[in-house]
């Protein structure tokens, strides 16, 4: 019996380690990071680099060598250096959802154009900082057409084909949109059709992990506790897709969190997630504050489905 005893003491003990373990690392990313939304984050050597909507009309980009302190660059897009902006003869434009890739030594900065004829441009750089030059024409424009919105541009490298697809589009219609990209990253070499996953707002993200393909995206109204991340898996990048369900959503202390991007920690390799939220907010919404960015640790069982992801304080 007091063998037993001991077993059941030990099995606390150890049980309350990995709890006080997991509530240690729950703030180590000093969350929320800074105010801004839609956060990409791409990886270069051992710094991440981070850029969200945050100006009205110009882009800035932030870096950290260790995931709390960052540095701001830029802005490294500025619309009155992108002569065709104001050709639809609107005096303010919205600078919105970038994505960013390198290919070949150069860097690829994708980014939207709002609020209405929304356009999707692309711009170059030799580095992640910057400054950007813009191609010079836009990449995607909805025209006005109704059902589907040139917004929330990501690019992904195919690691089996070595192909590069652009993913676009959103909430007017909540239409999903992918092109292959010719080698010039700054034209499409054809659109190819694809099937808007349930639940799809706008938002799309896509990664791959041992031979899977995942694209997640964010579903719901951005200024309510709606928002959230959900996502599908495919065995191609362009799918068929099978609906996985939500992985990211409201809780008590943090809403509508949403617009995220998947990375590697390049301290120690794991995945990670970045995204934007509301902080102090009650209620169903509509949110009228500023949106926070935050960054979780992404976990995974054992049939590589995402387990889902709690957010995190910086005080935890």
């Amino acid at each position: 019996m007091k063998t037993v005893f001991r077993h059941a003491i030990l099995l606390v003990c150890i049980a309350g380690f990995v709890v006080a373990a997991d509530h240690a690392r729950a703030g180590e990313f000093a969350n929320p990071l800074m105010h801004g939304a839609d956060p990409h984050a791409v990886v270069a050597g051992k710094t991440v680099w981070l850029y969200p909507t945050i100006s009205r009309d110009r882009f800035y980009a932030f870096s950290s060598d260790d995931l709390k302190t960052w540095k701001r660059h830029g802005p490294v897009l500025d619309f009155k250096d992108v002569p065709w902006v104001g050709v639809d003869g609107r005096a303010h434009h919205g600078a919105w959802a970038p994505g960013i890739i390198e290919r070949d030594g150069t860097w690829y900065f994708y980014y939207s154009v709002g609020p209405k004829r929304s356009r999707i441009g692309v711009a170059t750089a030799a580095s992640p900082a910057g400054p950007f030059v813009d191609s010079g024409r836009p990449l995607l424009d909805d025209e006005g057409k109704r059902g589907f919105e040139a917004i929330d541009p990501m690019v992904f490298a195919d690691p089996k084909s070595g192909k590069y697809y652009f993913y676009a589009g959103g909430s007017a219609g909540s239409k999903l949109r992918v092109f292959e990209l010719n080698k010039d990253m700054v034209s499409f070499a054809a659109e190819i059709p694809v099937k808007t996953p349930p639940h799809f707002t706008e938002g799309a993200f896509m990664h791959f992990r041992d031979g899977v393909y995942y694209l997640s995206y964010s579903h719901g109204s951005y200024k309510r506790a709606s928002y959230s991340v959900h996502y599908a898996t495919s065995k191609s990048p362009v799918g068929p897709w099978k609906y996985r369900g939500a992985i990211l959503k409201s809780d008590a202390s943090h809403k509508g969190p949403g617009h995220h991007s998947f990375f590697k920690n390049p301290a120690d390799g794991s995945d990670l997630i970045v995204y934007h939220r509301y902080d102090g907010q009650t209620g169903d919404g509509p949110y009228n504050t500023r949106r926070q960015i935050a960054i979780e640790r992404v976990r995974y069982d054992k049939k590589g489905l995402i387990l889902p992801i709690i957010m995190t304080d910086g005080r935890d």
